[in-house]
């Protein structure tokens, strides 16, 4: 199973329980055993592994520990003891299973998040964008670093497919083994709120912390702003003593953000003249010159004026590469090997991914943008590179069982910043896709628009529509291969889609 230490050799039930500091209770079993793994699921369970009964938002993994005993389980760590008992099996009680889990796991992959140097990013948008640049610098620089983010694990040139954007605790341990043990000093990895409230990062001392903004999202989960804000805190408070932290200070949030911190340890980053960080703290960016290829921006800090290659489009990228740059200087980077670092970055698959046609006369770009904040800075920043003389099109949708407030907020914005508009289905999961379209409509009354579900004849229709000099904007999904429908997920992605519709037109 993926949560096993291959190849190391096996800890014993007694020291790995040594380090549990959570423990309220130990029954029955033999510590001398040895532990072959920790998890939190009983479908990975096999003989020798320690089950972590954890209460879930869907499941409570107490309901499954006979279970996890009949695959092999030798330990149960739960918060609850169990009616019945088996005297073979150790049950350890703790009052939080969550942080259990988490120290379990550090301490059987060998606490393999010490040997690396930790950096978080966290925020609505521009994560994965943001935390991408800076593992590109740092294996630039010379400090070999591993990612680990929405969708993906990168460790040196292999890639490791993800469910989370932050994994379970388990998991993420697993990964740091295998970073540390490829020879990574670093891992830079996009910390969710949810995996900040549900202790996947627990544990965890992190070198330096990147907070990149806070816009409305997951708000079936947090319920308010104020509780999604307090959320993404929590990653502040897991600096470790020489940690510092790098804000978009441009962000109204910023400053709660880091309001526990002494100001020596926060680095601000802003793009308009505005900043409460002291001036030398402060890193400054002006957009000289932007294209629908990137940009380039003259980058300002304790008195020196650098010139910054972002090979992005838009204003929100130029704020993503300086946060990035602001981790360069703080960890001692030299400037010109960080902004060298950046410039040659690779593009991050589904965050404004250019697709041009044959004659390159038109373009389409695929990005992620699935909350109304990153939907209009999108559209903004294609709308500022567009020809005078042309057209900004767009086709995008909402996703089923999440938060229904911003349909319509996204079908105005699409509205009033796009010429075409083209409403279509975006993972409607178990939801009526043509109820979603109705929510996304509320928001564009009176505005002309297209209203297509089937996803890939919505785009077709769209890039059949593209005249000489026009922009395609196809929002949503971005990196994404699927659409998951009715619990099934079929695969669909939004640039094969797109390759193949220009393919067709030449």
């Amino acid at each position: 199973m993926e949560e096993n230490r291959a190849g190391a050799p096996m800890v014993q039930l007694d020291r790995l329980v040594s380090g549990l500091g959570l423990l309220v209770e130990r029954r029955g079993g033999n510590g001398a055993q040895a532990v072959t793994g920790v998890t939190c699921h009983s479908r990975a369970v096999t003989p020798g592994a320690v089950f972590v009964a954890v209460r879930g938002l869907c499941a409570d993994g107490h309901c499954f520990i006979d279970a996890a005993i009949e695959a092999g389980a030798l330990a149960v760590v739960c918060e609850e003891l169990p009616a019945e008992r088996r005297d073979s099996v150790t049950y350890l009680v703790v009052p939080d299973a969550r942080k259990a889990l988490a120290e379990l796991s550090k301490a059987f992959y060998g606490n393999a998040s010490d040997e690396l140097m930790l950096i978080g990013v966290t925020g609505t948008n521009g994560k994965t964008t943001t935390a991408r640049l800076i593992a590109s610098m740092l294996n630039a620089s010379g400090i070999p670093a591993g990612y680990i983010g929405t969708g993906l694990c990168r460790i040196g040139d292999r890639d490791i497919e993800l469910e989370r954007t932050t994994p379970e605790s388990n998991r993420l341990h697993a990964l740091f083994r295998q970073m540390a043990d490829a020879g990574c000093k670093a891992a830079v990895m996009e910390v969710s709120s949810h995996a900040l409230v549900l202790d996947r990062v627990h544990g965890l001392f992190f070198r330096a912390a990147v907070f990149t903004n806070l816009t409305p999202e997951h708000l079936d989960f947090h319920k308010t702003m104020e509780e999604y804000a307090e959320a993404k805190r929590l990653l502040f408070d897991r600096l470790d003593s020489e940690g510092f932290a790098v804000l978009n200070a441009d962000d109204p949030r910023a400053k709660f953000m880091t309001a526990k911190l002494s100001p020596e340890r926060v680095f601000c980053c802003s793009t308009r003249d505005e900043s409460f960080c002291d001036p030398d703290r402060r890193f400054e960016a002006k957009v000289s010159e932007m294209s629908v290829d990137g940009s380039k921006a003259e980058v300002a800090f304790r008195g020196r004026t650098m010139t910054m290659d972002v090979p992005l489009p838009g204003a929100y990228n130029v704020m993503n590469m300086l946060e990035a740059f602001a981790i360069g200087v703080g960890l001692g980077i030299h400037s010109a090997t960080a902004l060298a670092g950046l410039a040659a970055a690779e593009s991050v698959a589904g965050r404004m991914e250019r697709i041009w046609s044959r004659d390159r006369s038109r373009c389409a770009v695929v990005d992620y943008a699935h909350t109304p904040d990153a939907l209009q800075k999108a559209l903004e920043a294609l709308r500022r590179v567009t020809p005078a003389d042309a057209k900004l099109a767009v086709v995008f949708g909402c996703g089923g069982n999440r938060d229904r407030q911003k349909r319509p907020v996204m079908g105005r914005i699409a509205a009033e910043l796009a010429d075409r508009v083209i409403l279509t289905s975006d993972n409607p999961r178990d939801e009526n896709p043509e109820a979603i379209l109705d929510e996304v409509e509320a928001g564009m009354v009176g505005r002309a628009h297209l209203r297509i579900a089937a996803r890939a004849e919505a785009i077709r229709r769209a890039v059949a529509g593209l005249g000489e000099g026009d922009i395609l904007l196809v929002a949503g999904k971005g990196h994404e291969a699927y659409q998951e429908i009715e619990g099934v997920k079929h695969h669909f992605s939004d640039r094969e889609c797109v390759e193949a519709c220009f393919a067709q037109r030449q």
